[in-house]
C-alpha cells in the first residue's frame, strides 16, 4: 500500500496557551466547565464529542465517539441503548475512560472513572427533549447487532413510526443515561517542543481531589 505522504513526517508545533496549578484550581469538574466554554466560545464543532473506551468480559478494550449530554458536579452524562456492544461492557466492567480533544485550542482532557445508569426520571426528561425522529430511531435500531441488510432498519422505523402516530413517543427500557463518576481527571496543554503542560487531579479515599503536575 503506498501513503500519499510520509505520516512520520506529520507533525504540529503547539504554541497558543500554557497551564498552571493555579490556573486549573482546586476543583477539576469546575475547571473542565471553564474550559468547555472557552471551547464553545472558539465556536468548535462537536465541542461535546468524548472518545468512550470500554472493556468486555475478556479484557479486550474497545473505543468509539459518544456525545457528552450533561455534566454536574457528580460526573459526565451520556446516553444509549443499553443493549448495545457498549451497555454490555459496561455490565461487565463498570470501570472507563473517557478522552475530550479540542485541536482548535491544542488541549486535550482525559477522564477515568467508573460508571452506573441515571435514574429513570433522568433519562425519561431527556429522551422527551429529542426530536421525534430520534425517538423514532431509539425504538427502531436493535443496535450493535448483526442485521442483514439498512431496508430491516427501514422497515422498523416505518413500524414504530405507525405505532407512535403522535408525538407522545415513549422511551423504551433499553434506552436511557449513564454517569461517569470520575476518579480521575488530567488536563494537557500543547506546548512548544512537545514540553506540554499536564495537570492531573486524583480523588482520594476521603473524596478530596489531589493535584499533581505530570511531565510531558
Amino acid at each position: 500500500m503506498n501513503s500519499p505522504l510520509n505520516i512520520a513526517d506529520i507533525r504540529k508545533d503547539y504554541k497558543l496557551a500554557a497551564l498552571d496549578e493555579e490556573t486549573a484550581g482546586s476543583d477539576p469538574l469546575v475547571f473542565f466547565s471553564k474550559w468547555f466554554s472557552e471551547a464553545e466560545a472558539a465556536q468548535i464543532t462537536e465541542i461535546n464529542a468524548m472518545t468512550l473506551a470500554t472493556v468486555d468480559a475478556q479484557m479486550q478494550p474497545h473505543a468509539r465517539i459518544v456525545l457528552l449530554k450533561g455534566l454536574d458536579n457528580e460526573g459526565f452524562v451520556f446516553f444509549t441503548n443499553y443493549d448495545s456492544a457498549k451497555g454490555q461492557e459496561i455490565s461487565a466492567c463498570p470501570q472507563v475512560a473517557l478522552v475530550f480533544f479540542w485541536k482548535e485550542l491544542e488541549r486535550q482532557v482525559r477522564i477515568e472513572g467508573f460508571i452506573g445508569k441515571i435514574d429513570e426520571a433522568e433519562s425519561n426528561a431527556y429522551f422527551q427533549s429529542r426530536p421525534a425522529g430520534s425517538r423514532i430511531g431509539a425504538w427502531a435500531s436493535p443496535q450493535s447487532r448483526k442485521i442483514a441488510h439498512r431496508n430491516i432498519l427501514d422497515l422498523n422505523y416505518a413500524r414504530y413510526q405507525e405505532e407512535f402516530p403522535d408525538v407522545d413517543i415513549p422511551r423504551p427500557a433499553h434506552w436511557g443515561g449513564y454517569r461517569v463518576l470520575p476518579h480521575h481527571i488530567e488536563f494537557w496543554q500543547g506546548r512548544t517542543s512537545r514540553m506540554h503542560d499536564r495537570i492531573l487531579f486524583e480523588k482520594n479515599e476521603s473524596g478530596l481531589w489531589i493535584k499533581h503536575r505530570l511531565a510531558p
